[in-house]
């Protein structure tokens, strides 16, 4: 009998501990650190260029300043949703499970397999970066969909990627 190799989803979930919490909030702070840095560097690699362009486009010279302006509202907004995380990170018990993501793996399908089983339900638990539990959940289970701890801010600013503890 011949087998194919295909990926499958494993989640990562991890055991909320007082080291975690503390990661999590320093990888956020660093985070508006650099959204902090951004806004100032915009303004500062803007306004000699505005200013000149005052002088020969005034028009012109609004509209760039309506754009940099409007990109400088979008960095407060991720800003803003990057601190709502922080204080869902405050807000985290010690002890309870939290998806921090998706990872893939490989896993072989034979002839007969049952595809349910073998794509699904593959978790992997850890606790302060080491892995305590792999779990395989059946077929049956209804699959959840993930509440991933990030402390990226999304794109958008608009706080779709927020911190919710997994039942």
């Amino acid at each position: 009998m011949m087998g194919v190799v295909i990926k499958r989803n494993v989640i990562l979930r991890s055991i909320v501990t007082e080291q975690l919490k503390e990661q999590l909030k320093e990888e956020l702070q660093r985070n508006i650190d650099e959204i902090d840095q951004q806004i100032r560097q915009i303004d500062f690699r803007t306004q000699p260029y505005i200013t000149e362009l005052q002088r020969s486009n005034i028009q012109q010279a609004m509209a760039v300043r309506g754009q940099v302006e409007q990109e400088k509202e979008r960095q407060r907004s991720v800003r803003e949703a990057l601190l709502g995380r922080m204080k869902q990170v405050e807000e985290l018990e010690v002890g309870e499970e939290v998806i921090r993501g998706a990872l893939e793996s490989q896993v072989e399908v034979e002839e007969g397999d049952n595809l349910a089983e073998v794509l699904g339900g593959r978790e992997i638990v850890t606790k302060d970066d080491v892995v305590v539990e792999i779990r395989q959940r059946a077929p049956s289970e209804a699959e959840e969909a993930p509440a991933i701890i990030t402390t990226q801010a999304s794109r958008a600013g608009d706080g779709s990627d927020l911190i919710i503890p997994s039942s």
